[in-house]
């Protein structure tokens, strides 16, 4: 009795997977994610469209799986034993925020939340929602170690790194390097962690006696 026959379709997956997912970083990084079409991957994929439904319910899962399967060799979170060693082993290199393809990648993928909900939705729960959580290990970690204050607010301060970052890649058109990603932790980053909030006194003024 063949898979046809029994209802149950067959799994795409190990090598064959692989190559479908990178077939639609491939398209997504040169069309954009509006461009890109199921018909477009299986083209780029030498695959059939139903080959790819068998593995994915549409367009917004199979982007998500691929961005997450480009960023596999980060997925374990570092523990170099310093904050700034876990943050550059967590941003740079393959996969990371240095990656050219995954700037790519990136820029279609922000475009793509601001024009289509559902994939929005899809991209914060598969892809965002681990990073975060991976992210606050490394600074809760830190902060056990004493390398961050304990008034440090971490939903401020974790996402921080990356912002910068990008926003002098996107905005300023300044090419992301690990020495770039290096003066922001030094600079900003790491004393920011370090010291903590500032809290500056409001209402109180001291004066000088006159002799």
């Amino acid at each position: 009795m063949t898979p046809s026959e029994t209802g149950v379709r067959p799994r795409v997956e190990g090598e064959r997977e692989q190559e479908i997912l990178g077939a639609t970083l491939d398209v997504l990084a040169e069309l954009g994610y509006d461009l890109l079409t199921m018909d477009a991957v299986a083209a780029r994929a030498k695959a059939s469209k139903a080959t790819l439904y068998r593995r994915w319910r549409g367009k917004p899962e199979l982007v998500v799986a691929a961005v997450r399967h480009h960023h596999a060799t980060t997925a374990t979170v570092p523990d170099t034993g310093t904050l700034r060693g876990d943050l550059v082993a967590a941003y740079c290199g393959s996969g990371g925020i240095d990656d050219p393809q995954a700037q790519a990648v990136l820029a279609a993928v922000v475009t793509a939340m601001g024009r289509d909900p559902e994939f929005a939705e899809v991209y914060r729960r598969d892809f965002i929602g681990p990073k975060i959580a991976a992210s606050r290990t490394i600074y809760e970690r830190a902060r056990e170690r004493g390398e961050v204050h304990p008034d440090v607010d971490l939903a401020i301060l974790a996402p921080s790194l990356a912002g910068i970052v990008l926003h002098r890649a996107f905005l300023l058109g300044e090419p992301v390097t690990p020495a770039l990603v290096g003066r922001v932790l030094d600079e900003v980053i790491l004393p920011a962690a370090l010291h903590g909030p500032h809290h500056p006194t409001t209402g109180t003024t001291t004066s000088k006696e006159t002799p």
